[in-house]
């Protein structure tokens, strides 16, 4: 009798100890890069490291901080590029305007975002949009290249765009009142 009153003593303790220690460590070897490849099946492994620390979007989508701006679009030039109107690019001033690469644009005091393409000593701007045609610049053209777009963040909740953070209230012409975002 006494021996299994020790037993179960023996058992409440090691109860105890099991109780106190956790039983999932989470996953906190994983680095931010490598989240998109962390296998996560069966927990919410990934979901672990965020939790103390949330995604910094200034780290993940700005290379050189002093040098880049944020940009809204305003337009349906690029549509092709998959920029919409609305659409928050993400401009780096350090980076070259090469062939191929998005660039904002200063041609005679207006701002365009355009495809940028040189070839010799002719710089030409190309749309991705089939209404606008291509910018070729001339040696009068007042022309500054701004910066490269590295980052499209496209707005899916309308009331992040400018001017619909608060419901509009608008009556019909019963008098009903009508929200709008």
């Amino acid at each position: 009798m006494l021996n299994l009153l020790s037993e179960k003593i023996n058992f409440i303790n090691m109860e105890r100890e099991t109780l106190q220690t956790a039983a999932y460590a989470g996953t906190k070897e994983f680095s931010q890069w490598d989240i998109p490849t962390a296998n996560a099946t069966g927990f919410g492994a990934a979901a672990d490291d965020y939790m103390e620390r949330g995604i910094d979007l200034n780290e993940q989508l700005i290379l050189n901080k002093p040098a880049t701006f944020f940009f809204r679009m305003n337009g349906d030039a690029m549509i092709g590029a998959g920029i919409q109107s609305g659409d928050v690019l993400v401009v780096d001033r350090s980076i070259k305007a090469t062939n191929g690469k998005i660039i904002i644009a200063a041609i005679n005091g207006d701002l365009v975002v355009r495809r940028f393409q040189q070839t010799m000593n002719r710089i030409t701007l190309l749309p991705e949009n089939s209404k606008y045609g291509n910018i070729e610049l001339g040696e009068f053209t007042e022309y500054t290249a701004w910066g490269v777009v590295t980052c499209v963040i496209h707005i899916l909740e309308r009331r992040l765009l400018p001017g619909t953070g608060k419901p509009l209230v608008q009556k019909d012409r019963s008098g009903r009142q009508k929200v709008r975002y």
